[in-house]
Parts: structure tokens; C-alpha cells; sequence
């Protein structure tokens, strides 16, 4: 054999093998980056079903159901009809994830029966504000200034204020109260995976919730009046800075619910109305939504979607929504959203059981009277539906009461255009500053 093929024989050899040496080890290095990934538990609560139960995605399409949507990055979601509690689908469903300003859906469904709007007036105090962890998201509350409980709760609603929640908290009977209060309501809603430190969802450790858990919750804070009114509230007058001899000027807050108010690349969800997002450093995005379109309603929860897509978790939550709607009746449930467990006549997997009466709206007050932006659709905006109360008033669909698990009632749906948005942890670099607010540490719950 000539030598110059001897030559181009022993390098072609040499090509090959350092192809097949080189290759499994790059192949090996790519699954040591994802062994550095979070992997769900093998084993998760079974509650509402065995499949909820199981990592990875969870769905029975029948026929002519759509295929889910693709490049989901979200740890962990659900999407479940808000009336009958069907999963139509979930992922990692039961993981036990940081919430972060998620959480305020607690707080709120756990302490607004206690504290009803009402204009009478709070003067803060100093020790009020001093729990508010460093960074947080605000509304801007001053000590020594005075404020209504409605005033309050539009700053958690609207703005996530971790200053809003702390001062509620201190009228509730302190902090400490405030978090055995929430953990034992999560208890009775059977929202077991959640473990509550802090009243406000700011990163503290071993606090931690689920998708299902947050699903169940925000279910729960929708029999409530006041709750839908202010979660479905887009904008509002928040009072500023007293100065003494003049008339105390206000400034205007937008929720921060990005479905409700659009962003840049986020368009306001068709529906949309509601509930409640979050952000911090550990538990990343977080968000949880009700949506309505053509007398059917959704909830969806989407937890630490990837961190590459800017409002990631935005448009992962409304792609599920859109699928939602369009699988309905199409799809075999995967599991059932529980009952209270005063209401739960089933088994320890859950089940439908008795439930109060119908109409039976739980929580009183409903005095949201905040300034509601673009109240009603132009019938251009493509907003939708928005899950509140218009001047007051109980607006009924299909002139009667809308059942939750067919007796539990979410009552009041009514049309509206929403704007919203919400910071409830550290701030999201991807989150754009609320407009005509003051300066303020930013969004961490």
C-alpha cells in the first residue's frame, strides 16, 4: 500500500475514533447540566386523583381534543374548570414550590371576612411597617399617615404591597396570628401541600405551596365578593402624602396582572378576571388566573416557567387558558379539585360532596369602589369578561347563581374590560415600573 494512503487511512481512523470518544462525553456533560435541573418528587399527594399524583404532564385527550401546547417550561401547572373542579390537565401538579406573592390569595381569602372594606380610617404606625422584608413590592404606605381597609386591600389586590399586608396583618392581631390563621384555613380548603411563614409570600424558608393548592385557594377567594371585585379591579386612586393645611392628594395604581393590563409582547387576555401573580428570586414567576369565555370558566396556575422568555409565565398561562377552552368536553379529567373539608362528604382523595347553599355568596362588604379602568369592552379591545362587581351590583349569568362543583357558588360575573398587573416580591427585572406611583422599593412577596 503506497504510503500517502496509509497516511489518509490512519487519519481518516483517527477522525472517526475521537468522534465516537467525544461525543458520548459531550452527550454526558449535556446530562450533567440537566441533573442540575429541579426534578419533581417520584412521589406526590394523590388528592383530587392517582394521576395527580405522577410527575410529568398528566392529560387523557379523547377525540377530537387539541394536543397541548408545546414549549411549556413551567415546573409545575393546572388547568381545571372552575365550576365542576375537573382537571383537564396538570404537571408536576403537587410539587411543593416557593408561591411567592401567590400566597396574598391566602391572606386575603383567610382575613378579608375579618376586615371588611370600610372608610374608616388606620393611622400607621412605625412597628406596623417593620416586618416588610427588604426589597419588597409596595403600595407606598407611610407611617403615620391614615388609610381605610379598602385603601389596604386595593394596595394587596392591585399592587401586591407587602406594606399593605403587614399593616392588615397587625389589625388582624400581628403577624404570627395572621400565618397560623392562613396555615389552618389552608388546612380546611385541603390545600396540604402549602406551608405558610409569611403572610405577604416573601421568600422565607420551607414556605411553599403547589399549583393545586394555589388553584383550591383562589377557588375558595372567588365565593367571595370583595375577593373577585378587587382581584378583577384594574386601576384605582391610592391616597399619597398628607400635608398639612392642603387637601391630601392621591395617585393612581394598576394591578399587576399583566393579562389584565397588557405589557409589551403580552396582550390582555380575552376573559380574563384575575387573580393574582407573583415574583421572587427563589420561587421565580408565579401566577394564578380565571378566565371566562362562552359561559365557561377556567382557572390555571403556572409555577417558575423558564426565566429566558420575558412574561413567560403570562403567556404559558394563556396558552393553557386557550387550550382549556378549547378541550372542554373533549378531554377525560385527570383528577378533581377538592371540596373544603367542611363541605367534603368524600373520601381522603377528595370528592364533591355537599356544599353550602346555592347563591350562598360567602364574605359580605363588596365596597371596591375604586376607580375601574375601561369598565366595560368597546367591543374592539377584545378584553372579555372580567370576574367583579360593576357599581355595587351582583350581575348573574344566564339570570341565575353560577355553581362551583354545581352548589358552590361563584357569583357576579360581569362584563368589563380589565387592566392589571402585580409585583408581590423582588422585582422582576422584566417587570416594568407601575405608572403615577411613587417611588418605591420594588415587587418582592
Amino acid at each position: 500500500m503506497p504510503a500517502l494512503k496509509k497516511i489518509a487511512l490512519t487519519v481518516t481512523s483517527a477522525a472517526l475514533l475521537s468522534g465516537f470518544v467525544l461525543s458520548p462525553a459531550s452527550a454526558a456533560d449535556k446530562d450533567k447540566s440537566d441533573d442540575k435541573q429541579p426534578k419533581p418528587p417520584s412521589m406526590m399527594s394523590t388528592l383530587g386523583g392517582e394521576q395527580l399524583g405522577k410527575a410529568g404532564t398528566q392529560v387523557n385527550l379523547g377525540p377530537g381534543a387539541p394536543v397541548l401546547p408545546k414549549e411549556l417550561t413551567g415546573r409545575s401547572w393546572i388547568v381545571a374548570d372552575a365550576e365542576n373542579g375537573d382537571v383537564l390537565a396538570a404537571h408536576n401538579s403537587h410539587w411543593r414550590l416557593p408561591p411567592a406573592s401567590t400566597m396574598k390569595m391566602l391572606f386575603a381569602d383567610t382575613v378579608l371576612p375579618a376586615l371588611q372594606p370600610t372608610t374608616l380610617t388606620h393611622k400607621v404606625t412605625e412597628s406596623e411597617l417593620a416586618g416588610v422584608g427588604e426589597g419588597s413590592s409596595l403600595v407606598g404606605i407611610k407611617e403615620d399617615h391614615t388609610y381605610t381597609v379598602h385603601d389596604l386591600w386595593l394596595g394587596v389586590f392591585l399592587r401586591s404591597g407587602n406594606d399593605a399586608v403587614h399593616v392588615l396583618s397587625e389589625m388582624y392581631g400581628g403577624v404570627p396570628k395572621t400565618v397560623a390563621a392562613m396555615q389552618k384555613h389552608a388546612e380546611e380548603l385541603q390545600a396540604l401541600d402549602t406551608r405558610v411563614v409569611s403572610p405577604d409570600g416573601y421568600d422565607a424558608p420551607r414556605q411553599v405551596s403547589s399549583a393545586y393548592d394555589l388553584t383550591l385557594i383562589a377557588r375558595s377567594g372567588l365565593q367571595k365578593k370583595d375577593f373577585r371585585e378587587y382581584a378583577a379591579t384594574a386601576s384605582a386612586d391610592f391616597p399619597g402624602e398628607e400635608k398639612k393645611g392642603k387637601k391630601r392628594d392621591s395617585f393612581e395604581i394598576q394591578n399587576t396582572n399583566r393579562l389584565i393590563t397588557g405589557d409589551i409582547g403580552v396582550d390582555p387576555y380575552q376573559g380574563i378576571a384575575g387573580v393574582k401573580n407573583g415574583y421572587t428570586t427563589h420561587a421565580g414567576n408565579t401566577f394564578t388566573g380565571v378566565a371566562e369565555r362562552n359561559g365557561k370558566v377556567l382557572l390555571v396556575t403556572v409555577m417558575n416557567p423558564s426565566a429566558e422568555e420575558s412574561h413567560a409565565v403570562y403567556k404559558e398561562a394563556a396558552h393553557l387558558l386557550d387550550w382549556g377552552f378549547a378541550a372542554s368536553g373533549k378531554v377525560t379529567p385527570v383528577g378533581e379539585l377538592v371540596p373544603p373539608k367542611s363541605v367534603d362528604t368524600g373520601t381522603a382523595t377528595g370528592g364533591k360532596g355537599a356544599a353550602p347553599a346555592a347563591g350562598a355568596d360567602q364574605g359580605s362588604g363588596g365596597q371596591a369602589e375604586a376607580t375601574h379602568a375601561s369598565a366595560a369592552s368597546d367591543g374592539s379591545s377584545g378584553v372579555g369578561i372580567a370576574l367583579a362587581i360593576i357599581g355595587g351590583l351582583l350581575v348573574f349569568l344566564a339570570g341565575g347563581v353560577f355553581l362551583v362543583n354545581r352548589r358552590w357558588p361563584l357569583t357576579g360575573l360581569a362584563r368589563r374590560t380589565p387592566p392589571t398587573a402585580d409585583p408581590a416580591e423582588p422585582v422582576d427585572p422584566a417587570a416594568s415600573a407601575a405608572p403615577s406611583a411613587p417611588s418605591a422599593p420594588s415587587d418582592k412577596s
